[in-house]
């Protein structure tokens, strides 16, 4: 006949006789559930055709690249939502040059002048890429995204998920010749 062991019995949980996941262990599952874009990467002068030294290039992130993404989990009654949203673009333009911008920047148009700068995210070459590997410079961005979570009673903040993108530019010098 069994004997009844009181050390080997199984006590109650608190809640009702589930122990509840920790909030942390969803926030993770949120968080890989997040679909974040990568970067497309866009300048004025077009990236297919040829950047001129000391003239500004006008760098953006294509704008459907850019915006809030969300994604939720629950994992045994516990729910969280996470949404993430990009808080700058670091961008680095292959000659050692780097521009951190704030937003995605702004997309060329005719109601700018050729020779202005953007207002935003731009660059001016100095040297050409002649010179470079491919003779042509490797740009590339980085966006650094904050995800802001909710669920289970709590909030918080996971900082510093990044999307990389790049591509190559060709950056050439003209010189101008004065005859009489």
């Amino acid at each position: 006949m069994p004997r009844f062991d009181p050390e080997k019995s199984e006590k109650p949980k608190p809640g009702g006789g589930q122990q509840q996941v920790p909030v942390e262990v969803v926030v993770q599952e949120a968080v890989k559930r997040l679909k974040l874009p990568k970067p497309l990467i866009r300048t004025s002068p077009d990236e297919e055709f040829v950047q001129v030294v000391h003239v500004p290039t006008w760098m953006w992130v294509e704008r459907s690249t850019w915006g809030p993404v969300s994604a939720s989990a629950a994992v045994e009654g516990v729910s969280v939502t996470a949404t993430a949203r990009p808080r700058k673009a670091v961008w680095s333009m292959g000659e050692g040059g780097q521009v951190v911008c704030r937003g995605p920047g702004t997309p060329y148009s005719d109601a700018y002048s050729p020779q202005e700068s953007s207002p935003d995210c731009g660059y001016t070459y100095q040297r050409a890429s002649v010179s470079a590997p491919g003779r042509s410079y490797t740009v590339s961005v980085q966006v650094a995204w904050d995800v802001d979570w909710h669920g289970g009673g709590q909030t918080g903040v996971v900082p510093g998920l990044v999307m990389t993108a790049e591509r190559q530019l060709v950056v050439d010098e003209v010189q101008t010749v004065v005859t009489r």
